[in-house]
Parts: C-alpha cells; sequence; structure tokens
C-alpha cells in the first residue's frame, strides 16, 4: 500500500506525493531520513518523520512504543479534540477544558504497512527546489472562463420612492363597538 506523504516547506507551502518505498517502514516519529529513499529528484534532501496516521485515522504518538494500536489515557492535545459534556452545544471557550481526560485509541510510533499517511519537516535542502520538482502542485488553480470575464453593467433606473404613511392606526368597526355596548 503507499504511503501519502505530505513534505512541510519552510514558507508554508505543502507538497504532497505517494511513494511506496520500503526505506520508510521500520523507522520511528523524530528520525532523519534522506531524500532520495524517498524519491530519486529528492537528491540532497534531509527531512523529519514529524507525524503519521493509519488508513482509520488514528494518529502515531512519539511516547508509544511498537507498532500496534494502543488505548492510552490523554489530556487536551494531540489526538484529542473532544469538548467536555457540560460545555453544551453553544460556543466553545477559549480555554483548555480543566482536568479533561479521556481514554484514546493511538498507534505506536514506528511506521509500518498499516501507515498509510507520513508528515515529513525539512531540515536541509537539496540543489533543486521543490516547486521544480512537483511542478503541477506549484500552479495556482485556474478560474473558469465564464468567471474571468468582467461583470457587464447594468444602467441605473431612477426610483422615485413611494409616500409610506407614517403610521397606520386601524380603526375597529362601528357596528362591533356597539354590539358590546348592548
Amino acid at each position: 500500500m503507499p504511503f501519502k506523504i505530505n513534505i512541510a516547506g519552510k514558507k508554508g507551502k505543502t507538497y504532497h506525493l505517494e511513494s511506496e518505498s520500503e526505506e520508510l517502514i521500520e523507522k520511528e516519529l523524530n528520525d532523519k531520513i534522506d531524500g532520495k529513499d524517498i524519491l530519486p529528484d529528492l537528491e540532497g534532501y534531509e527531512f523529519e518523520i514529524t507525524g503519521a496516521s493509519d488508513k482509520s485515522g488514528f494518529t502515531a504518538m512519539k511516547n508509544v512504543e511498537g507498532i500496534g494500536l494502543t488505548k492510552i489515557l490523554l489530556s487536551y492535545g494531540k489526538a484529542m479534540k473532544n469538548r467536555p459534556r457540560k460545555e453544551g452545544k453553544g460556543k466553545l471557550s477559549k480555554k483548555k477544558p480543566k482536568g479533561l481526560r479521556l481514554r484514546k485509541t493511538v498507534r505506536g510510533k514506528i511506521i509500518s504497512p498499516a501507515i498509510s499517511q507520513i508528515n515529513l519537516k525539512i531540515l536541509k535542502e537539496g540543489g533543486k527546489k521543490l516547486s521544480e520538482i512537483f511542478p503541477e502542485q506549484n500552479k495556482a488553480q485556474e478560474v473558469p472562463q465564464e468567471i474571468k470575464e468582467e461583470p457587464k453593467e447594468v444602467p441605473k433606473q431612477e426610483t422615485k420612492s413611494a409616500e409610506i404613511p407614517s403610521k397606520v392606526v386601524e380603526e375597529p368597526k362601528k357596528a362591533e363597538t356597539e354590539e358590546k355596548k348592548e
């Protein structure tokens, strides 16, 4: 199964690629790897593995040993996005919930074939820039021709404001008031 690899650039741009590299298996989080292990075009690059997740979305945690799934007690942070029950359906508070800890399923820190996504950070740049290696991801999204055309100006029509009575009061019918008196 190919790995979906996300490479975070230093300027904030992220490049995506898929690779079936066997060199990544048995590596751990925060390990350094050479770019040529992933793709031959990435010669000279050095990356650090910052995160990973499997096909079910369970994240890899650096404090969990092994390759399997484990349930650990987490406080607010990575792999923990739930909000406390007492906050209800209203707005989220900006503060971290005090004392909230839940048991969550996470994956171990070693990259295995069960991992589907790997996040990398650039430590050392190679000879070619990433924008040259991945030219199709560097393009801006093309806008359809219909949207590119400037809208035609519609001539403004003069509208006269109709006088609206400031206060409309309904007077009760005389027949109804006379019946109530009798």
